[in-house]
């Protein structure tokens, strides 16, 4: 016997998506602007939803946890090719940059869980690596074929620049701002006119 797919239950399956990805933004949010590692309950209450619905989408604090990284990380692999349909690579990589940002001030929030998660093997570190190189590489190549940005430079020298940038300006009481260093950081990866 087989089940018809009604459109009630088809879209009460759409808002349950819909639902999902919300709390999972609202997460994301809160994680980045928190000091520490905050608690599921102000996330369910800057959501606006019940501890229950929350725990609904999301049982452990470990699945919330794998679940924003996931998607951030998603966000940035398939955004590589999203940026480069739509901009010049080397504005496509420095809005990728940004990108790269927003995961990395998110994963402070998280940081402790994910440490967690790692040593456990409950989370593939080194496979997200991977795809983050491969998204870089893909920016870099597209830059190189079209003149834009240097064709020495390799996926790994860029995501080490990045986290040294974002390690250095979101330190305490420090005054150097990020989208400056961006730019200064950019501006090294374009071709040199030779002339």
């Amino acid at each position: 016997m087989f089940h018809l797919t009604t459109p009630t239950s088809r879209s009460l399956r759409a808002d349950a998506a819909r639902n999902r990805q919300q709390l999972l933004d609202v997460a994301t949010r809160v994680l980045a602007e928190a000091e520490g590692e905050p608690s599921m309950r102000a996330i369910a209450r800057e959501a606006g939803v019940g501890i229950g619905t929350l725990y609904r989408h999301f049982p452990t604090r470990e699945a919330l946890v794998a679940a924003v990284y996931q998607d951030q990380v998603a966000r940035l692999t398939t955004g590589a090719e999203e940026l480069l349909a739509a901009e010049e690579p080397s504005v496509a990589l420095r809005h990728w940059m940004d990108r790269f940002g927003e995961w990395v001030a998110a994963k402070s929030g998280m940081l402790a869980t994910l440490l967690t998660m790692i040593d456990a093997g409950d989370l593939a570190h080194t496979r997200t690596r991977d795809e983050l190189l491969a998204a870089v590489s893909t920016i870099l190549e597209a830059g190189a074929a079209a003149g834009d940005l240097r064709e020495d430079v390799t996926a790994e020298e860029v995501s080490a620049g990045l986290i040294g940038i974002f390690t250095v300006a979101h330190q305490p009481g420090n005054t150097v701002s990020a989208d400056r260093l961006l730019d200064i950081f950019l501006d090294g990866l374009r071709p040199q006119d030779r002339s």
